[in-house]
């Protein structure tokens, strides 16, 4: 007896073909929830090395911060030093660049053995002042109460300036200048130096100084054991503008056995200065060898030549 199978049992299966739209007649799409998350991990690294990135920027700009914040106090020691031809030394230098104190030492400059230093310690408080950086000096040996400078850095310019006050600025024992080296450390000078200014300004524009404004530095009661005169006088030497705008310098005497006089001018090649120191009637035998050391003898004259 034969069997008969359906009809279906001798047909081929036909293949059922995927959908256009990527889903197949079983419901599976192409774009399946494993093909998307395999495209995750490389989203959430490039966002990871955007945000280390950022990180590290941000580090770095911290450590940049931090840095000028804290910068020690003898990086500014080491900037007067250079500037000043190690002429002026801040010596013993404590605390940070923008508030800190040291040991004020005049030199003779390198290879010198020549040195003064002040008593005491000079304090400084550097900060911001609109667009200006206004540094505070403070000593109570030598200093009127604080004395303020601003400084205006700029492109081929620099201005500092010295802030007026009502009455002398600081005060230092003329011994000091000894430190300065010849002739200062042979006259040995006695007496005061006294600094007072109604507010001046120094402008450094391609190379040349210019200033505005007035400044006065008195030397009182001056005295030297180079001769027998017990003091020699007071002078004043006066700073200010000529009509070119350079430092124009003179030299008078107040008052005393010693007489000084002189013009200079402070020019893109320096410092020039001419003047005579001369005896009063009465003290040429007293002063006189004190005039051959000064300067240039011409007669009852020295010539004192500067640049």
């Amino acid at each position: 007896m034969k069997l008969r199978l359906p009809a279906l049992a001798g047909r081929r299966r036909r293949r059922v073909p995927p959908s256009r739209f990527g889903v197949s007649r079983f419901g599976t799409s192409q774009f399946s929830p494993s093909r998307l998350d395999a495209t995750r991990p490389t989203v959430m690294t490039r966002r990871q090395l955007a945000a280390r990135r950022w990180g590290i920027a941000g580090g770095i700009v911290g450590a940049l911060a931090a840095l000028v914040a804290f910068a020690p106090a003898t990086w500014l020691a080491s900037a007067v030093a250079r500037t000043t031809d190690h002429r002026v030394l801040l010596a013993q230098a404590d605390g940070t660049v923008w508030s800190g104190n040291a040991v004020l030492v005049l030199t003779g400059g390198p290879g010198s053995r020549d040195a003064a230093t002040l008593p005491g310690r000079l304090s400084w408080t550097l900060r911001l002042a609109g667009t200006a950086l206004q540094l505070d000096l403070r000593q109570d040996c030598c200093i009127n109460g604080t004395a303020s400078l601003q400084v205006r850095p700029g492109l081929g310019r620099t201005e500092i300036t010295l802030l007026p006050r009502p009455d002398w600025v600081a005060q230092w024992p003329s011994g000091l200048l000894g430190g300065l080296g010849t002739p200062w450390n042979t006259l040995q000078l006695g007496g005061a130096i006294r600094l007072s200014s109604p507010g001046i300004s120094f402008q450094q524009v391609a190379g040349r100084w210019q200033v505005q404004g007035r400044a006065d530095i008195d030397v009182l009661n001056a005295s030297s054991p180079l001769t027998t005169v017990e003091q020699l006088g007071s002078y004043r030497l006066s700073l200010f503008s000529n009509p070119e705008g350079l430092v124009q310098t003179a030299l008078s005497t107040t008052e005393g056995a010693l007489q000084l006089s002189g013009e200079g001018i402070w020019g893109p090649t320096g410092m020039r200065f001419r003047g005579e120191a001369r005896a009063s009637e009465g003290n040429e035998e007293a002063l006189n060898n004190l005039l051959n050391i000064i300067g240039r003898r011409q007669g009852e004259r020295s010539i004192i030549s500067i640049g």
